[in-house]
């Protein structure tokens, strides 16, 4: 009989921020980093059930993760953090038996609240087997600057429970509102260590400075694990800010192919049949498609469909269109399309915002809306008819 493989102080680095802030940005940047002979290894956990996130970390047109020594495992349709620390536990132990790295980061879904992946992390059965670094937590300064942003607690909950906070799109910022955001910050959290991206056009020295800044993260043992370890307090019950345990039905239906009548279908998650689903949550609505990659798409039709929808929080996706493979990663502050590498089927996922009286997130923006839609009003059929009519 095969002895267990003990696994011990592996290092691990949580990589936290709120919906939209760059995490995956910021992972890529960590993993251009990495010693080529090292084995690393990414737990990425998305709320939606489709999972884009692995995709937008590996769809660069030189990427091979194999070569590279990467391992990703994605844990979709649902938070980490929850009660039940199941998930967790079965995520970490099959990354390390399967892969055996030197090295975990993980990626928690921006819905979640980091504490009570913290409290799992500082549990008594992985302080033997991780060895938790600091803590890195992402934050836009573009949402900063909305008041609705920086006044929730959620939002302040990852500037709290952070070593070291990466602010990136500052551009915008006057001097004095980042004096001003520097001190909001050390309200919050007067030993966190502020790290600020820079710019696509800032110059090789800034640039190298900020990887090397970022990569001392790694080596940084975490004072907020630490911390946690030592009160030992159980974790709180609630899972995601604003949000219920997931209870209730999921709505899922196939999608016609194009230029075909249409017919009922059985839900098949296969890569070659199209598929989509749709899920309410409290507050907000959870949706995701996944085409065949034969099916090429208009890029400037989806661009535009995709904007019109109403009260988006987020949508991500990994397309083919006619003009290539592209990664699209748009939030109410950042519209960001580039080419990706070939992928084994076509993604899409949205987060709209199911409060109609709440439209506060897109003032001050460079975005079109359309509030006189709801999400609550969608017609499901008509997306699909409509997302079908698109491919070439």
């Amino acid at each position: 009989m095969k002895k267990p493989i003990i696994f011990q102080n592996i290092p691990c680095t949580l990589v936290t921020g709120f919906l939209g802030a760059g995490k995956t940005t910021v992972i890529n940047q960590l993993l251009t980093t990495k010693s080529t002979d090292e084995r690393w290894a990414l737990l990425i956990n998305e709320f939606g059930r489709i999972g884009i996130d692995g995709a937008l970390l590996a769809s660069t047109e030189d990427s091979n993760l194999e070569q590279q020594k990467i391992a990703i495992r994605e844990v979709n349709g649902g938070c980490i953090c929850c009660t039940s620390q199941l998930p967790l536990q079965i995520a970490i132990s099959r990354l390390l038996s399967e892969h055996n790295p030197q090295r975990l980061l993980i990626e928690p879904t921006g819905l979640a609240h980091p504490r009570e992946l913290i409290n799992q992390l500082g549990a008594p059965h992985w302080q033997t087997a991780l060895k938790m670094q600091a803590v890195i937590a992402v934050l836009s300064g573009r949402q900063w600057q909305q008041e609705n942003y920086r006044n929730q607690d959620g939002f302040q909950a990852h500037v709290r429970d952070a070593d070291a906070l990466v602010i990136n799109r500052y551009d915008q910022l006057h001097e004095s509102d980042k004096q001003a955001l520097v001190e909001w910050i050390i309200k919050l959290n007067s030993q966190v260590t502020i790290i600020w991206a820079p710019s696509e056009q800032a110059t090789s020295d800034v640039k190298n400075a900020y990887l090397l800044a970022l990569n001392d993260q790694l080596s940084n043992s975490s004072q907020i694990i630490s911390k946690q370890r030592k009160i030992n307090i159980a974790p709180p019950k609630k899972s995601v800010i604003g949000l219920q345990p997931r209870i209730g039905a999921i709505s899922t239906s196939p999608l016609s192919a194009p230029q075909t009548d249409s017919k009922e279908h059985q839900i098949n998650t296969d890569t070659d049949q199209p598929y989509r689903y749709h899920e309410k949550q409290q507050d907000i609505l959870l949706a995701g498609w996944r085409l065949p990659a034969h099916y090429v798409l208009k890029a400037d039709d989806l661009h535009n469909w995709l904007l019109k929808l109403p009260n988006w929080l987020r949508i991500k996706g990994v397309v083919n269109t006619a003009d290539g493979w592209l990664q699209i990663n748009f939030t109410p502050d950042s519209l960001t399309t580039s080419t990706a590498s070939a992928q084994i089927d076509s993604r899409i996922e949205i987060i709209l915002q199911l409060d109609e009286t709440d439209n506060t997130a897109k003032e001050d923006t460079t975005i079109e809306y359309m509030p006189e839609l709801s999400a609550t009003s969608i017609d499901w059929d008509t997306c699909d008819q409509e997302l079908m009519a698109m491919v070439v």
